[in-house]
């Protein structure tokens, strides 16, 4: 898949778990990249805020969709939630902070989606993005900043607008926020770009339960309407809370859905 590449098992049949790592100089950091499964459509799970590459094999969300990795529907990747981790750790200031979210959609722009369709080894094909709170955010985000790369999106229990995470009210908000965040830049869309993402779809799927907030759903799809971009928001109701259980139930049933 790349770089310093390791074979081993995870929850799918046999030696179908591979993780490569390699060092990122956009991100300054090394980076892991897992994939799960050996054919079908690759779906790109964006973890939690503070999560890394194997979360959702240890959350079990990888199990939960076993089957269609089983039946080679699918093919799971996914990468460390660098930009997650620095918010949550505070690190550097509110700036340093913004500047490596957008370095971190760069990152997977240029190297996970190149990845993963060398992995597939077809060069041009669809990537769907999924997540789960802030991975819903970045699921958001890769379709709306980069539609040649990125088919759809399943966002889970999403959080859309992120200024309440950032200590900047000395400084305010720069450039790599507003470049980064859907919710704030796909008003201003216009022009190839949007044509090209009206042919996107984003589904946001939200609980009403415990710490969820489905507000943050309508709220991003009232944004993504305006601009005519295809998308719903997925009513799970109040016995679904905000947490994993919740999320095992919803991306197997979305990506049982779209392979069918």
């Amino acid at each position: 898949m790349a770089a310093e590449t390791v074979q081993g098992k995870g929850d799918s049949k046999g030696d179908s778990k591979v993780t490569a790592k390699w060092h990122s100089d956009r991100l300054g950091r090394e980076v892991t990249l897992v994939r799960w499964g050996h054919f079908g459509q690759p779906v790109l799970v964006f973890p939690t805020a503070g999560g890394d590459a194997e979360e959702i094999e240890r959350m079990h969300l990888v199990r939960a969709v076993q089957p269609l990795l089983d039946a080679g529907r699918i093919k799971l990747y996914s990468c460390d939630s660098v930009a997650g981790k620095a918010l949550l750790a505070r690190e550097g200031n509110a700036h340093h902070q913004m500047a490596l979210q957008n370095r971190f959609h760069q990152y997977v722009r240029h190297e996970v989606a190149p990845a993963i369709r060398n992995d597939c080894n077809a060069p041009d094909t669809d990537i769907w993005a999924a997540g789960a709170s802030i991975g819903a955010f970045h699921a958001v985000a890769m379709v709306c900043r980069f539609p040649d790369l990125f088919g759809r999106a399943l966002a889970m229990s999403g959080t859309y607008d992120l200024r309440r995470f950032y200590d900047a009210a000395t400084d305010g908000f720069s450039n790599d926020f507003w470049v980064s965040s859907p919710i704030h830049f796909v008003p201003t869309l216009a022009g190839p770009h949007l044509t090209k993402l009206r042919e996107r779809f984003i589904l946001m799927a939200s609980g009403e339960g415990r710490a969820e907030a489905i507000g943050e759903s309508f709220a991003m799809a009232k944004v993504l309407g305006r601009q005519g971009i295809p998308n719903r928001v997925d009513r799970w109701g109040t016995d679904w809370h905000h947490d994993w259980p919740t999320w095992r139930n919803m991306l197997p049933k979305s990506l049982d859905e779209w392979t069918r």
